[in-house]
């Protein structure tokens, strides 16, 4: 893919810094409610209802996802969305067994994995500057690159799901060497983490845990 150059390069710069400015005018910050839903009453949840989450649904979230910020575009994070009984089992072997009723009892759990060879892409992502010979040969710099972008994609979509309506909970407790050679064998992905995704049932919460304050990790230089 060709970047743009010249009095088109000029234009969509023009229109991107128009667009900016038409965005801020309309929304100057979000509503505290909004900020709620997404962060600071958001909860992590453990048990799920059974309302169906539609594929239209996943698209629109990944969607959202995508347009978070990623050194040089680059993207690396894939999603792999298990849903059906038979992938449910094959997922059920990587985890801990207190983490297995709440990957089953979700209708989504989400794969977060990220692309080791995702600096192949660049000529479509990055298309204005040819830097593949960055991470070409590079399987430490590519590793570093992809697990840190991939993990802000992981939020990203956990933020974005949350803001669609969604409820998640995010696991850790998993072989990702089970999810690695279930889902990835043979493939440049690795898996991150595990999300479940769907509507919670709030019966299994409990209140919130602690939080830092401010003075405590925070500092100015």
């Amino acid at each position: 893919m060709n970047a743009p150059t010249g009095k088109e390069l000029e234009v969509l710069r023009a229109k991107a810094q128009q667009d900016h400015r038409d965005l801020r005018g309309r929304i100057s910050r979000l509503s505290d409610d909004a900020i709620d839903l997404i962060l600071r009453d958001a909860r992590s949840h453990y048990a799920w209802t059974d309302k169906p989450i539609p594929d239209g649904l996943l698209e629109e979230l990944y969607d959202i996802t995508i347009n978070g910020p990623t050194s040089m575009n680059t993207l690396p994070a894939r999603f792999v969305f298990v849903k059906t009984p038979e992938g449910k089992e094959r997922l059920a072997k990587s985890l801990k067994p207190q983490n297995v009723a709440k990957m089953m009892g979700a209708p989504v759990t989400a794969i977060i994995a990220h692309d080791m060879d995702f600096w192949q892409e660049l000529p479509v992502l990055f298309p204005h500057e040819d830097r593949r010979h960055m991470f070409d040969g590079k399987p430490e710099y590519c590793a570093d690159t992809a697990y840190r972008n991939g993990t802000m994609q992981g939020t990203y979509f956990m933020i974005g799901a949350r803001a669609l309506g969604l409820d998640v909970g995010a696991m850790s407790g998993f072989s990702n060497a089970i999810v690695d050679e279930e889902f990835f064998a043979g493939t440049s992905l690795k898996s991150n983490f595990l999300c479940n995704i769907g509507y919670a049932d709030e019966t299994a919460l409990f209140q919130k845990l602690p939080r830092l304050p401010f003075d405590k990790v925070c500092s100015f230089a």
